[in-house]
């Protein structure tokens, strides 16, 4: 049993929980080193205090489950099977009685819900999100060195996409350049949709890339990030094509100030509140406090928003093996976005920056 798989077994005895079903694609790669998106599909793992774990999955993907290195027993079924039958009987072999079973709460939907608990009748059962939040939230060394990779792509891409603005191309043109030639790298998936947002389209912080054409004077913002060998990068940079005006400069400014002074505050013992305050309030103090509408940032790993959420009420203090995003932005409705956004690892004494790409002014 792998060192995750014993830190849910060793939860599961103090809390005197007898059998936990983890049911989301994210958490049972976590766990088992195997992601598989089953669509409607059952997919799920289950831990014990001292039994076998075994995962369930659709047959096909029996193999697919070896490869990526799952040493137990692997449940497999075919399209007009019941899963739930024959996890059931598995569950049955390893635990003699169930009071207490943890579940994906917020994963699992309710018809599934029904399913597991018409199962284990009586059993009470509890969330298990909490204590994944926390495992994947301090990421070990391998972790550390995948994301780092995934970084390193998000930078290259941020170069390509910077390299490809030209009077009349479109955002897409841009987006599609950039993605075509992360495809080149080996890259299979984006960690979120990719947004290329030239002009007064980045002052929407979650704006779609469409067909507006790029021109001289405009601010252009780039956010996107990659799946890296299970991993997700998220990197934000807006550049500058041609002069800009004053107004511009002045937004740009504000905001690599307060991105700068949030990394530089980093460090482990510092509270989640604390940082963001860190950013918001230069942003604040520069008269622009009501066009900062989001969080300072967010976990990073598995999925590209996990715990830690950097708010300004979240007491949470960081430690060593966090990893999490700083990404300050504002966006003046007509007038321009701008967003600096770096992933931050936490280290011994202070933070190592995974992303790299300049952050002062690039003018293109």
């Amino acid at each position: 049993m792998n060192n995750k798989l014993h830190s849910v077994s060793e939860w599961m005895k103090e809390n005197d929980i007898q059998f936990s079903f983890i049911t989301s694609s994210e958490n049972v790669f976590y766990l088992s080193g195997f992601f598989s998106d089953p669509h409607e599909r059952l997919l799920g793992l289950a831990v014990f205090q001292d039994a076998e774990p075994f995962l369930v999955c659709p047959a096909m993907e029996k193999e697919d489950a070896k490869q990526a290195g799952w040493k137990h027993e692997i449940i497999g079924y075919s399209d007009i099977e019941n899963p739930w039958e024959k996890v059931h009987q598995a569950v049955k072999k390893r635990a003699a009685h169930i009071s207490r079973a943890a579940i994906e709460k917020e994963h699992m939907n309710v018809e599934r819900y029904e399913a597991i608990t018409q199962l284990f009748s009586g059993a009470q059962f509890v969330s298990a999100e909490d204590k994944l939040r926390k495992l994947r939230m301090v990421k070990d060394e391998q972790e550390l060195e995948i994301i780092r990779e995934a970084c390193a792509l998000a930078d290259y891409a941020i170069e390509v996409g910077c390299s490809e603005i030209a009077e009349g191309k479109t955002e897409l043109d841009v987006l599609a350049a950039i993605e075509f030639a992360l495809k080149k790298k080996g890259v299979n998936e984006m960690s979120f949709s990719t947004m290329v947002l030239t002009g007064a389209n980045g002052a929407s912080p979650h704006g779609t890339p469409g067909m507006t054409q790029m021109k001289k004077g405009d601010l252009v913002l780039f956010d996107l990030g990659v799946v890296w060998k299970g991993y997700c990068s998220d990197i934000t940079r807006t550049v500058a094509f041609g002069d800009i005006n004053d107004k511009q400069k002045e937004i740009y400014d504000t905001v690599l100030k307060a991105q700068l002074a949030a990394v530089e505050a980093s460090r482990p013992g510092m509270t989640a509140a604390d940082l963001d305050l860190t950013a918001r309030n230069i942003i604040r103090e520069a008269g622009y406090g009501e066009y900062f509408p989001h969080r300072l940032g967010h976990g990073l790993g598995i999925s590209v928003h996990e715990y830690p959420s950097l708010t300004e009420t979240n007491p949470l203090q960081l430690e060593k093996g966090m990893v999490f995003t700083i990404e300050p932005g504002i966006y003046v409705p007509g007038v321009a976005g701008v967003r600096i956004e770096d992933d931050l690892a936490v280290t011994e004494n202070g933070v190592e920056v995974l992303t790299k790409f300049p952050k002062e002014l690039q003018i293109i």
